[in-house]
């Protein structure tokens, strides 16, 4: 089990719950990383006394290193202080839970300083999955999916020693709150609408992922990249219920699932007790009272971020790193009520219609900051 640890990410959705499992399971944390919420910021680093905090926004950092002057904790900035704290060399996993693009280089940094990752930042495997798998298999170290997808699998696997008894993966997809819309309907919905998630308590980004189906279709490009699978091994069912995390199939016929309520504790405490299993702070799931678990088929003409990303994964190079920047600046448009819903699916579509080669971390970095310019200018802005 880990018994220190570097939270990038501490106080979004998936920070907050790891430390309520640190705190259930008696962890140290060391380094403590936020966007900008320093009030909350504040308040763990008083609890959890940290050695190193990190602000990405400067100004805001300011304004922490301020408030906690009395305590003995360094506090750094920018993408230069999230890269010292995924390194920092008393912390032996990196909890990466930072929301886009900007994980990616804090990933390769917890990498290259030996350090293992429990990793809920989707994005850098969707963005940059052969430049982070080669770094991790170069320095040695192990990635725990924090998904729950990619935790249902990865525990469905340590069943498996022979992985060519692995005949495919299936995802599970709540389908979000538009599940059953039709393209028309679409066209009215706002950013309130698609921020109430039927099952999941999540952050903002994500929650919109989920209505479009790219968290899914993200999730396709990470899975390949976990679990060492083409894009045709990979399915996605839409299953209302979210119990059933995800399943994979062996060439036997036989299938395994993984359930549980719908509570990231579950997950999150799975890649830092590995491969134990500790007593977690999620209630225990009741199936008497689940009753029926259904499964369909995706939607890819309604929702078509899910079939984009699949496109982008089979064209490789940049392309899915140009998609995800896409997304996400199209996901802020919409946010803001600049963009309507559909055109979400659109932009990500038409970008992932290119094939871009390359793949180090300058065209990476390259890549997406073309398409969110790109995606600014379609919708007006500089």
């Amino acid at each position: 089990m880990k018994t220190n640890l570097s939270l990038l990410g501490s106080t979004g959705s998936i920070g907050t719950q790891t430390l309520d499992v640190a705190r259930a399971l008696g962890l140290k944390v060391s380094a403590l990383a936020a966007h900008s919420n320093i009030t909350l910021l504040e308040s763990q680093i008083r609890e959890w006394k940290p050695k190193l905090a990190v602000v990405y926004e400067t100004e805001a950092a300011a304004h922490l290193r301020a408030a906690v002057r009395d305590l003995p904790v360094r506090v750094l900035s920018g993408m230069e202080g999230l890269c010292e704290a995924a390194s920092l060399p008393e912390a032996d996993v990196v909890c990466n839970a930072v929301v886009g693009m900007v994980g990616l280089q804090p990933t390769l940094a917890a990498a290259n300083a030996g350090k293992d990752l429990a990793l809920a930042n989707k994005e850098t495997l969707a963005a940059g999955g052969a430049l982070v798998m080669e770094t991790v298999r170069k320095n040695g170290v192990r990635v725990f999916p924090v998904d729950s997808e990619h935790s249902a699998i990865f525990q469905c696997l340590q069943g498996c020693p022979e992985r060519g008894a692995l005949r495919r993966i299936l995802l599970t997809a709540s389908g979000g709150p538009f599940f059953g819309k039709t393209r028309e309907e679409l066209k009215t919905v706002t950013p309130q609408d698609a921020l109430r998630h039927p099952n999941w308590e999540m952050g903002n980004k994500i929650t919109i992922d989920c209505a479009t189906m790219m968290n899914k279709g993200l999730e396709v490009i990470e899975a390949s990249w976990l679990f060492g699978l083409p894009e045709d091994r990979i399915d996605v069912v839409v299953h209302r219920e979210s119990i059933v995390h995800s399943l994979v199939e062996y060439v036997d016929g036989a299938m395994l699932a993984q359930l549980g309520t719908a509570d990231m504790h579950i997950p999150i405490q799975y890649a830092l007790t590995w491969p134990d299993r500790k007593p977690s702070v999620a209630p225990p799931l009741d199936l008497v009272r689940c009753g029926t678990l259904r499964f369909f088929a995706p939607d890819d003409e309604t929702f078509p971020c899910l079939a984009a990303c699949r496109e982008a994964l089979r064209r490789g190079g940049l392309t899915p790193a140009a998609i995800n920047g896409a997304n996400e600046v199209a996901v802020q448009l919409f946010l803001q009520g600049k963009l309507s819903f559909p055109a979400i699916g659109e932009i990500v579509r038409k970008m992932a219609a290119t094939t871009i080669p390359g793949g180090s971390l300058e065209e990476i970095l390259d890549a997406d900051r073309e398409a969110r310019a790109s995606v600014r200018q379609i919708a007006g802005m500089k």
